[in-house]
Formats: C-alpha cells, structure tokens, sequence
C-alpha cells in the first residue's frame, strides 16, 4: 500500500486533503440528495393533493356523474403504492374540511396517464415527453365515484448533481492549490536539508543551508548548521590529535629501531625490530581507521582486475600461493590507494589463514565482485559478524605472526562501506573461507 503513495511531503498533504474532501462531499451528495427528494415529495404531494381536493369539489358540483376523470386515471394495483403520500394527501384534505372513503396513492410514469386522458394538462404532457414520473391520487367520494389528481415529481436530480459537482471542483481549487504551495514551501528547504546531511561526509567544506520557510523549519535548519559546524570542528581537532598522536609515537619508534642496532645479540636485536615494526603497522592500521570519515585522497576511475593484478603481484614476490582468473577490463571510481589496502589485507588473510588465495573478478548485482577464496579452516558462523570489529580475532595473540591486532578486516570493511560498497564473509561448502569485495559500478 505505502509504495502507491506518493513520496514528496506537499503531495502527501494534498492527496490526504483531497481525500477528506472527497469523502466530505459524498457524505453532503448523500444528504442533499436525500434532502431535495424530501423537498420534491412534499412539493408534488401538496400539488397532487390541491389538484384531488378541487376535483372532489367539481365532482360534489356535478352529482350526476358516475366518475370524473378530468385530470387522471384511477389508481390501479398493479401500480407502485405510496402509502406515505396517501396518509399525507388525507391529512391534508382533513386540514381544509374535505372526507373522503379510500384514498391511494402510487408513483407512475406520466405515459401510463397521459395516454388514457385526452384532456392532460400540459404540465402531465410535458412530464410524458421528458420520461418523468408523476404521483397519482385517487379517492373515493362514494361507493361508486372515484375522483383522480396527479402531479409530476420535480426533475432537478441532475442540477443537484452538477451544481455539487461544480462546488467541488471550486472547493478543491480554493484549498488544494494553497496547500500546494504551502507544501512546496516547506519541503524545499526540508530538500536541501536532506542533501546537505547526505553530504556531510564529503571532504570539501559545505556553505551553512540558507534559512528559510515557516519559523520551525528555520529553526531546524539552524540547528542542522550549528551541529554541522561543531562536528567538522570536532573532526579537524581529531586530526590534528591523530596527526600529532602518529608523530609523537613515530618518533620514539624510529628512535628505538636505530637503538636496535646496537645490540650485540642477533636473535633478540632481530626480536625486537620485529616488534617495532609490528608497532609501527598497527599505528598505521590505527591512524588510517580513524581518518576514513574524511578521506584526503580524490576519487578516480580504476581499472578494478589490473589493481587486484598489482596487489597480488607483491604477494607473488613473497612467494606466497595467489592467483588470479582472467578478467576483462573493469572501470571502477574508487579511492585507489585506500581500495589497494583492503583487497591487500583481505589476501593476507587467506594466505595467513589459508596458504594461500585463489581470487577472482566478476561483474553481476549492478556492480563487479572480487571474490578471494582460501582453503583455510574457515570461520564459525556465530562469530564471521563479529570478526569485522576493530581488534577482533579469533586467537588472543596479538602479533603479527599469528595475525596482528586485528584490525585489517575492520579496515577494509570501512573502507568498502566508504565507497558505497559491501563486504562479507562465508564458509565454502567445500571448506575453507570466501570474502566477497562489492563495489557499486560508476
């Protein structure tokens, strides 16, 4: 149901307004129908009755007649009875002094009458040609004498049709197309306050949203600007302490591995650079987590297969056991050196894990997918979510020997999800372990 209304907030508000008007005018179509057949029953009631009573007093005129038959036909039973003018037509008659024996009413067509009557009233004749239908009373003034009168219903159906129908469309005029621009007016900024949220992750600094609309969408959108502002304010403090963090502990490291050279122990002076370059990369895979929310490197279109070829290249000249199918040329907007270190540390992982990596490029779901296999022994399926958080491993050791801190699928997750794309883990059914890198095409 939802996805068949429509999606902008003016023309929400119209369509709901437009169907309570809707149903307001059906429920006022209904009583004012009601209403005018009310109105044309006692109006042709009043008229059929005026019509009986001056019969009757013509007929009292003229004893001698057996019936008078001057303006209509005996009701008959094969006719529509109407009880409720009967009992109004006698009510009436008793108000002005006249009694009468049996009294019926019926509604007919105006044809039926004047076809048997040669001295119709133009207004009975009229009623004919239009194809109306008229109200027939007949009383009983004696046991023998029957006096008929009859009287069209008023055809003004339509006019009440077409006169609602014409208030209608002046009131939807009168109160749509105000609420059309009042819904305009505030979702415009509503609009530009939409983007600039979904901008706010772009590393170009943005101009405040002009303020403008109704005073709670103003004070909205100065809210939006102030907390924009003090969050790229927060963010340029994180990386001046990020940057300040690195070198201040860059410097003590470089400073310990020249004093690594002076240790006459080969073993431990092997040691303990080991450790400090395993320092040093976990500082990098810290920093470089930290400062992917603003990216200083630009977007550029990349050749997806020939960078994957690059990664593995530098994996082939460890001689570690990875390869790649053939794939036809790619082009992929990425930010290339970040995307290099994700495919990079989601291939160590396999030949860690696995001894190996068998990685592939394939188009297909609206994009192209590095698929990176390993015969490892894979992951269990509880815990394949919790292995994309920050220090998270399936061992307690820490050292790069055995896997680092455990920050290189948390790094390449964010930095896929940085660039609109998807990446997750699953056991092959054959054994081992499949990462799948999704990047949207564009």
């Amino acid at each position: 149901m939802s996805r068949f209304l429509p999606r902008r907030l003016g023309t929400q508000l119209a369509l709901l307004v437009a169907l309570a008007l809707l149903v307001a005018q059906t429920i006022n179509f209904v009583l004012l129908l009601q209403s005018n057949q009310r109105q044309g029953f006692i109006q042709t009631s009043t008229l059929a009755t005026a019509r009986l009573a001056e019969a009757i007093s013509r007929a009292n005129a003229a004893p001698g007649r057996k019936a008078f038959e001057t303006l209509a036909t005996p009701v008959t039973p094969a006719m529509v009875q109407r009880p409720d003018a009967a009992a109004r037509a006698r009510d009436l008659l008793h108000d002005i002094g006249l009694s009468v024996g049996q009294l019926i009413a019926a509604e007919v067509p105006a044809r039926e009458i004047t076809v048997r009557m040669d001295n119709a009233t133009g207004t009975l004749r009229r009623a004919a040609a239009q194809r109306r239908r008229v109200l027939l009373l007949s009383a009983q003034i004696a046991p023998d004498r029957w006096v008929s009168a009859a009287a069209p219903f008023p055809d003004n159906d339509g006019r009440v049709i077409g006169w609602l129908l014409f208030q209608t469309m002046v009131l939807y005029g009168v109160v749509l197309l105000p609420l059309l621009w009042i819904g305009q007016r505030l979702a415009r900024p509503l609009a530009e306050l939409r983007v600039a949220a979904d901008r706010f992750t772009d590393t170009a600094p943005a101009a405040p949203i002009v303020e403008r609309g109704p005073n709670d969408i103003r004070r909205l959108i100065h809210a939006f600007n102030d907390m924009r502002t003090r969050i790229a304010a927060m963010l340029d403090e994180k990386d001046r302490m990020l940057g300040a963090i690195g070198h201040d502990l860059r410097t003590p490291l470089a400073s310990l591995r020249v004093r690594t050279e002076f240790v006459e122990d080969e073993a431990e002076r092997g040691r303990m650079a080991q450790t400090i370059d395993d320092m040093n990369r976990t500082l990098d895979d810290i920093l470089s987590l930290a400062r992917l929310g603003r990216p200083s490197e630009p977007e550029t279109r990349v050749d997806l297969p020939a960078l994957v070829d690059s990664v593995i290249e530098d994996f082939r000249d460890l001689g570690a056991a990875v390869t790649l199918e053939d794939a036809p040329r790619i082009a992929v907007t990425m930010r290339q050196n970040l995307m290099k270190r994700a495919i990079r540390n989601l291939i160590e992982n396999a030949v860690k894990y696995g001894g190996g990596a068998r990685v592939s490029v394939q188009p297909g779901d609206g994009g192209v997918a590095v698929l990176i296999d390993d015969d490892g022994p894979g992951i269990p399926d509880d815990a394949i979510d919790h292995m994309f958080e920050a220090f998270t491993r399936l061992d307690n050791s820490r050292s790069r020997e055995t896997g680092g801190a455990g920050l290189g699928l948390a790094l390449a997750r964010a930095i896929v999800l940085a660039q609109n794309g998807r990446l997750t883990l699953a056991n092959r059914p054959e054994g081992g372990l499949r990462a799948t890198l999704w990047l949207p095409l564009g």
